[in-house]
């Protein structure tokens, strides 16, 4: 296979990623669901596009709290990132990849967002907000430097 198909196959990929992530837009937020229209938190969001794009989960997602075990200072959303998908440069991550946020600087992982490409104020991704619902942003500067890992869902 060529390059260009290749690149030409993983554009088109991408994109798919990224199509089945918009699909989620308006879904209304719930705490630990995975349900397009019905409800979704922002890991049931990913877990969502991974059955429309990769197929079935590969593991079922254990009970948590939204805090995510930040106490305890557990990575347990970072370990399971890590497990299932392919971690990559954040400066790499791009259309269709995810990202991994913290949303305290001492605190642990414990929000995700899909890259769905560029708009007029940067990149934007879809991403699950408690009291707003599945959503559209830009990754401003508040976000990104909130970034603790980026990575591509497999092959």
């Amino acid at each position: 296979m060529t390059a260009d198909r290749c690149s030409a196959e993983a554009a088109a990929r991408r994109a798919r990623i990224a199509r089945a992530a918009e699909g989620w837009l308006g879904t209304p937020y719930l705490h630990q669901a995975s349900c397009r229209g019905a409800g979704a938190d922002c890991l049931g969001l990913v877990r969502g596009v991974w059955r429309e794009v990769v197929g079935r989960e590969p593991e079922r997602a254990p009970a948590y709290t939204p805090d995510w075990s930040e106490a305890g200072r557990e990575e347990r959303l970072l370990a399971g990132a890590r497990r299932w998908l392919t971690e990559i440069p954040v400066e790499r991550a791009g259309t269709g990849d995810v990202l991994l946020f913290r949303m305290r600087a001492a605190g642990v992982a414990k929000h995700l967002g899909v890259l769905v490409g560029e708009g007029p104020g940067g990149a934007r991704m879809i991403h699950a907000y408690s009291g707003r619902g599945v959503v559209a942003s830009t990754v401003g500067a508040s976000w990104r430097r909130r970034i603790a890992a980026a990575f591509s869902f497999p092959e």
